[in-house]
């Protein structure tokens, strides 16, 4: 070491326990600041420069990209926002691996004669999976009704399932099934829209929306219990939000009319069937619990009146 208090090259690495090629590596970034330079011209560096060079290697271990490094060293407080984002990183590569694991153990258990049709089913996903096609499947199937940005939000979260943090192969396979079913072109544009979006029906869809929101929640337990549809005051609810959003009251000639405008309206029971694959039976779907009104509806008006 020379007779000042800087060290050479050779001599910091040698003390962080580093090579040269990296001390000249982080110093040609600007990493690691020279302090001076020697008669001869070579880099010199104060003792600071160890422990910044080991803050440099630990940062490094943790993978952290050069720049990242950088901005650590240069700011006291750039670290959490570094970490942070370093984590929702690696959560998505970790997603992204269990879902490819789960795809592949799907086509590793079915047979040669169900391979090719899982494979392009499954290629169609993007790894990890998004829920941009089911979201714009809603939107677009909303999109008559005119309704609040508010209540499109609200209906969208919770009509789009989440993919599973864990997919089994059962899921994958219904998420794929998914994502091909509303990439077609949206019933909306060839089936008609329900009533409720039919302007000469004189439905007001944002007052109905959210009435039905509150009637499938009064409906979820007697879902998850498995109890047959029945009168009661989920059904009411349900009732309610039709004959409030066109201006009526509830009466039986309007359940009448209300049965059978619902059996004519077009359906996505496939849609539902698959959200509820992914979901599983503990979380029932705003399909199901329509559908489970409807019957509720159907046994209420075919009994004779008193």
């Amino acid at each position: 070491m020379s007779t000042d208090d800087t060290l050479s090259i050779g001599e910091l690495a040698e003390r962080a326990g580093v090579t040269v090629k990296t001390v000249r590596f982080y110093s040609d970034r600007g990493l690691l600041p020279e302090t001076a330079r020697s008669s001869g011209g070579h880099r010199r560096y104060g003792p600071e420069a160890i422990d910044r060079l080991r803050l440099i290697r630990s940062l490094r271990t943790l993978d952290l990209p050069v720049p990242d490094v950088g901005r650590v060293l240069d700011q006291e407080d750039a670290l959490e926002g570094i970490i942070a984002g370093q984590l929702q990183e690696l959560g998505s590569q970790v997603a992204a691996l269990r879902w490819r694991e789960a795809a592949l153990q799907l086509l590793q258990e079915c047979g040669p004669e169900e391979r090719a049709d899982r494979l392009r089913l499954v290629g169609a996903v993007s790894v990890p999976p998004s829920t941009a096609a089911p979201v714009r499947f809603w939107r677009r199937w909303l999109l008559p009704a005119r309704l609040p940005a508010r209540l499109v939000s609200a209906i969208i979260e919770q009509a789009v399932p989440q993919p599973p943090a864990e997919p089994t192969p059962a899921q994958v396979l219904a998420f794929a099934r998914l994502h091909a079913f509303v990439s077609r072109p949206c019933p909306g544009t060839d089936r008609g829209q329900p009533a409720a979006h039919q302007p000469d029906k004189g439905y007001r869809p944002a007052v109905l929306y959210d009435g039905l929101r509150e009637a499938f929640t009064l409906a979820s337990p007697a879902l998850r219990d498995q109890r047959p549809p029945h009168e009661g005051e989920a059904l009411d609810c349900f009732v309610s939000a039709y004959a409030g959003s066109c201006g009526t009251h509830d009466t039986p000639a309007f359940r009448r009319r209300l049965r059978g405008e619902l059996r004519a309206d077009p359906r996505i029971d496939h849609y539902w069937q698959l959200v509820a694959e992914l979901s599983g039976p503990s979380e029932p779907t705003p399909g199901a619990a329509h559908d489970w009104l409807r019957i509720a509806l159907d046994a209420e008006t075919a009994r004779p009146a008193a």
